[in-house]
Protein backbone atom coordinates (compact mmCIF):
# COMPACT_ATOMS: atom_id res chain seq x y z
CA UNK A 1 0.00 0.00 0.00
CA UNK A 2 1.06 3.62 -0.99
CA UNK A 3 0.58 6.20 1.43
CA UNK A 4 1.47 10.27 0.89
CA UNK A 5 2.24 11.76 3.67
CA UNK A 6 2.81 15.61 4.52
CA UNK A 7 3.94 17.52 7.35
CA UNK A 8 4.65 21.61 7.51
CA UNK A 9 7.49 21.00 9.55
CA UNK A 10 9.84 18.32 11.06
CA UNK A 11 9.14 18.92 14.47
CA UNK A 12 6.81 16.27 16.89
CA UNK A 13 6.16 12.65 15.12
CA UNK A 14 6.65 13.83 11.65
CA UNK A 15 9.64 11.51 10.83
CA UNK A 16 8.27 9.00 13.24
CA UNK A 17 5.41 8.64 11.44
CA UNK A 18 7.29 7.99 8.18
CA UNK A 19 9.35 5.66 9.61
CA UNK A 20 6.55 3.60 11.66
CA UNK A 21 5.02 3.75 8.06
CA UNK A 22 8.03 2.11 5.89
CA UNK A 23 8.39 0.12 9.09
CA UNK A 24 5.00 -2.20 8.78
CA UNK A 25 5.82 -2.39 4.75
CA UNK A 26 4.09 0.68 3.50
CA UNK A 27 5.54 2.79 0.46
CA UNK A 28 5.76 6.74 0.94
CA UNK A 29 4.90 9.50 -0.85
CA UNK A 30 6.73 12.29 1.40
CA UNK A 31 5.48 16.06 0.31
CA UNK A 32 5.69 19.37 2.93
CA UNK A 33 9.24 19.36 4.90
CA UNK A 34 9.44 15.75 4.24
CA UNK A 35 10.31 16.68 0.73
CA UNK A 36 13.62 18.54 0.12
CA UNK A 37 11.83 20.15 -3.04
CA UNK A 38 8.66 20.97 -1.88
CA UNK A 39 7.09 24.22 -0.33
CA UNK A 40 6.61 23.49 3.23
CA UNK A 41 3.61 25.25 4.52
CA UNK A 42 0.52 23.32 5.48
CA UNK A 43 -1.82 24.63 2.82
CA UNK A 44 0.34 23.53 0.22
CA UNK A 45 1.58 20.43 1.73
CA UNK A 46 -1.17 18.80 2.41
CA UNK A 47 -2.97 19.82 -0.89
CA UNK A 48 -0.16 17.60 -2.57
CA UNK A 49 -0.80 14.46 -0.40
CA UNK A 50 -4.42 14.92 -0.87
CA UNK A 51 -4.27 14.74 -4.73
CA UNK A 52 -2.04 11.77 -4.28
CA UNK A 53 -4.55 10.53 -2.78
CA UNK A 54 -7.86 11.52 -5.13
CA UNK A 55 -5.65 10.59 -8.12
CA UNK A 56 -5.21 7.73 -7.17
CA UNK A 57 -1.07 7.97 -7.06
CA UNK A 58 -1.55 6.83 -3.10
CA UNK A 59 -4.02 4.66 -1.48
CA UNK A 60 -4.27 6.86 1.86
CA UNK A 61 -2.87 9.83 3.08
CA UNK A 62 -1.07 11.48 6.88
CA UNK A 63 -1.34 15.02 6.65
CA UNK A 64 -0.08 16.96 9.78
CA UNK A 65 0.61 20.78 10.92
CA UNK A 66 1.13 21.65 14.35
CA UNK A 67 -2.33 21.09 15.37
CA UNK A 68 -3.62 19.25 12.61
CA UNK A 69 -6.29 21.28 11.69
CA UNK A 70 -5.34 23.31 8.88
CA UNK A 71 -4.18 20.26 7.29
CA UNK A 72 -7.29 18.54 7.62
CA UNK A 73 -9.24 21.28 6.16
CA UNK A 74 -6.76 21.35 3.13
CA UNK A 75 -7.11 18.27 2.57
CA UNK A 76 -10.28 18.34 2.48
CA UNK A 77 -10.88 21.20 -0.15
CA UNK A 78 -9.74 18.06 -2.62
CA UNK A 79 -12.81 16.51 -4.11
CA UNK A 80 -12.75 12.88 -3.18
CA UNK A 81 -10.55 13.64 -0.06
CA UNK A 82 -12.15 12.47 3.56
CA UNK A 83 -9.79 13.72 5.95
CA UNK A 84 -10.20 12.80 9.73
CA UNK A 85 -8.52 15.08 12.09
CA UNK A 86 -7.63 12.02 14.81
CA UNK A 87 -6.24 12.49 18.30
CA UNK A 88 -6.96 8.74 19.10
CA UNK A 89 -6.91 5.72 18.34
CA UNK A 90 -11.33 5.28 18.93
CA UNK A 91 -11.76 8.65 16.81
CA UNK A 92 -9.37 6.90 14.04
CA UNK A 93 -11.54 3.64 14.13
CA UNK A 94 -14.76 5.31 13.95
CA UNK A 95 -13.30 8.02 11.03
CA UNK A 96 -12.27 5.01 8.95
CA UNK A 97 -15.67 2.51 9.91
CA UNK A 98 -18.52 5.88 10.05
CA UNK A 99 -16.71 8.21 7.47
CA UNK A 100 -14.93 5.72 5.32
CA UNK A 101 -11.82 8.55 5.92
CA UNK A 102 -9.02 8.02 3.42
CA UNK A 103 -6.61 10.81 4.90
CA UNK A 104 -5.20 10.77 8.23
CA UNK A 105 -4.64 14.54 10.05
CA UNK A 106 -2.53 14.45 13.10
CA UNK A 107 -1.18 16.95 15.78
CA UNK A 108 2.65 17.51 15.41
CA UNK A 109 1.83 19.31 18.62
CA UNK A 110 -0.33 16.79 21.06
CA UNK A 111 0.26 13.66 19.27
CA UNK A 112 2.56 11.16 21.59
CA UNK A 113 4.49 8.39 19.94
CA UNK A 114 2.66 6.04 22.11
CA UNK A 115 -0.51 7.60 20.52
CA UNK A 116 0.56 7.73 17.25
CA UNK A 117 1.17 3.89 17.42
CA UNK A 118 -2.48 3.21 18.65
CA UNK A 119 -4.04 5.75 15.92
CA UNK A 120 -2.13 4.12 12.98
CA UNK A 121 -3.13 0.47 14.54
CA UNK A 122 -6.82 1.70 14.49
CA UNK A 123 -6.83 3.56 11.34
CA UNK A 124 -5.31 0.85 8.93
CA UNK A 125 -7.04 -1.95 10.85
CA UNK A 126 -10.29 -0.26 10.04
CA UNK A 127 -12.65 -0.51 7.40
CA UNK A 128 -15.44 1.30 5.58
CA UNK A 129 -19.19 0.23 7.03
CA UNK A 130 -21.06 -1.91 4.62
CA UNK A 131 -24.40 -0.33 6.49
CA UNK A 132 -27.14 1.15 4.38
CA UNK A 133 -27.05 4.13 6.52
CA UNK A 134 -23.18 4.69 6.43
CA UNK A 135 -22.86 3.98 3.03
CA UNK A 136 -25.64 6.63 1.88
CA UNK A 137 -23.68 9.33 4.25
CA UNK A 138 -20.96 8.71 2.01
CA UNK A 139 -22.79 9.46 -1.59
CA UNK A 140 -24.18 12.42 -0.14
CA UNK A 141 -20.29 13.29 0.33
CA UNK A 142 -20.13 13.00 -3.35
CA UNK A 143 -23.30 15.11 -3.98
CA UNK A 144 -21.99 17.60 -1.92
CA UNK A 145 -19.02 18.31 -3.93
CA UNK A 146 -21.00 18.50 -7.54
CA UNK A 147 -22.91 20.99 -6.20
Amino acid sequence: MRISVAADERVGVADEVVRELRRRGFDTVLHGALSDSERDDWAWASEAAARDVAEGRADQGVVCCWTGTGASIAANKVDGVRAALCADAVTASGARKWNDANVLALSLRTTSSAELGEILDAWFDGAASEGDDDRANIAHLSEIERD
